[in-house]
């Protein structure tokens, strides 16, 4: 491969995908730092243990989304390889996921009282019922919003994405904030608007209006000739199925932690607390969350779409470089100006910031085997996923029953790294068997240790004075930033044309 194929041809498929990002980006960015400024709202108002039980509920509901959507997203893209079965394929995967959250909604109902019981919130079983509607209407939204994704409309996704987020807040603002303000100066507010009583569980009720709001949007994209194909539903299910396992082990390595803390930790009357601390440091974390999140919006759709080229493996071999470069720039970001950081969370909380850079890597490492993850979906080979995950679960589960009792919640951050980085290393592993691509190592090896090396000494020089060491920082992260400038002819090339 010449100079310019190896450099240039993917500069413009590398900007297609970023400027994708970018847009959903919007969303996500936007949307979660906002969400995020609701963190410190709650560490105010909450004690650690309510804040425990907004932790471990939607610990919960993160692992019912992916048993609602059961990998039909994913079966939808790749079904989508041709205009004209577009909109049949999107039609069969909508109304299956219509009916299926249809029902869960309905045995939400039903069965909140024993449910509720089980989970010791016996005298809350509203609570099962508005993270229901929360699940099902979320479940119901996924496929239009993989429809725009698919057809490219990345800013209508990223409009419908924001409304969902203001209405989450500014709900988040009224039930929390104002109300109570408005009781204390003297003012009547009507207990069907209002009941204090509800307390913690306000931040249900506003997710809850906020996703139906997000499926009324949606319904002008659902218009389309409703058909259902059976034959095609079953090819669906089929290929969607093992990627809905690896969705379940997936999501154990993800909440399993925050779901067992309230069980495994010896002290059992500080174990809510406990569980809100770990939930509030887990936050602090986001931003690579976000980052992954965008990404993943933009790059499966992406990914599918430039399989047939003849590049395609040098092309995600970058995509795979680059990534790890932005995600070594948020590491630092938020390890570096963490005194900075640290505010976004209540002073009860900060106990558990010696977390955050194990999660920080956990998620980077997640975010590697997502790139990773391509060579078993272009290769249809989806099983080889739920394998992967079935192996990170048994992890997860091991090490949380292993080290929660020891360590606490530090062990659960310990296990959710190991776990992120032996799933990443076998998949590399099992993926140069069945569609071998010649990752950079060595350069993406070079921008670990010299991230590593950079937050190793801003750990070891502990200047007492905050601005200070602020200002020490800040030549630490642009030094990594001028070292990567230097080592990317690509990045080179495209400043000088600007």
């Amino acid at each position: 491969m010449n100079i310019f194929t190896h450099y240039f041809l993917p500069l413009g498929k590398l900007k297609q995908l970023a400027g994708q990002t970018a847009i959903y980006g919007l969303s996500s960015i936007v949307g979660r730092l906002l969400n995020y400024l609701l963190v410190p709202l709650y560490t105010n108002i909450f004690t650690p243990g309510q804040y425990g039980v907004v932790t471990e509920l939607y610990a919960y509901l993160s692992f019912l989304i992916i048993v609602l959507t059961y990998g039909m997203e994913t079966g939808f893209f790749r079904f989508c390889e041709s205009g004209k079965n577009d909109t049949r394929v999107y039609s069969t995967s909508l109304i299956s996921l219509f009916v299926s959250s249809s029902f869960f909604i309905l045995l939400s109902v039903i069965f909140a009282k024993p449910v509720a019981t089980a989970l010791d919130y016996g005298n809350h079983s509203e609570y099962i019922i508005w993270l229901g509607l929360i699940i099902g209407f979320d479940a119901m939204s996924a496929i239009p919003f993989a429809w725009l994704r698919q057809q490219g409309k990345a800013f209508r996704f990223a409009s419908v994405k924001l409304i969902n987020i203001a209405v989450n807040i500014c709900l988040n603002l009224f039930f929390l904030i104002l109300c109570p303000y408005l009781i204390l100066h003297g003012y009547k507010i009507p207990v069907w608007l209002y009941n204090p009583a509800v307390g913690v569980g306000y931040v249900f009720v506003a997710n809850m209006i906020a996703s139906a709001v997000t499926l009324i949007l949606l319904i002008p994209d659902m218009r389309v000739a409703w058909v259902f194909d059976n034959g095609l539903w079953k090819k669906l299910l089929i290929y969607s199925l093992p990627l809905l396992i690896a969705g379940l082990a997936g999501m154990v390595n993800e909440t399993f932690d925050r779901a067992m803390l309230k069980q495994l930790l010896p002290d059992a009357s500080t174990a809510m607390e406990q569980l809100g601390i770990y939930g509030a440091n887990y936050k602090v974390a986001i931003l690579m969350t976000i980052f992954i999140q965008t990404f993943r919006f933009a790059a499966e759709p992406f990914f599918f779409s430039q399989a047939k080229e003849k590049n395609a493996k040098e092309l995600y071999a970058e995509v795979m470089k680059y990534f790890v470069i932005f995600g070594l720039f948020i590491f630092l970001g938020v390890m570096l100006y963490l005194d900075i950081v640290k505010y976004f969370i209540g002073p009860e909380f900060r106990s558990g910031l010696k977390i955050v850079p194990i999660l920080l890597l956990a998620n980077l490492f997640l975010g590697i085997f997502f790139n990773l993850s391509i060579w078993y979906k272009l290769t249809n080979k989806t099983h080889w996923g739920a394998y992967l995950a079935l192996f990170g679960a048994a992890i997860t589960i091991i090490l949380n029953f292993w080290l929660i009792p020891i360590i606490g919640y530090m062990g659960s951050a310990w296990a959710t790294l190991i776990c992120y980085f032996a799933m990443m290393v076998v998949s590399y592993l099992i993926g140069n068997i069945f569609y071998k691509i010649n990752y950079p190592l060595l350069r993406i090896g070079i921008y670990f240790a010299v991230a590593s090396g950079i937050y190793i000494i801003s750990q070891v020089h502990q200047i007492s004075s905050m601005s200070l060491s602020l200002f020490v920082n800040t030549i630490l992260f642009l030094l990594f930033v001028a070292f990567v400038y230097y080592m990317e002819p690509l990045l080179k090339q495209k400043f000088k044309r600007h």
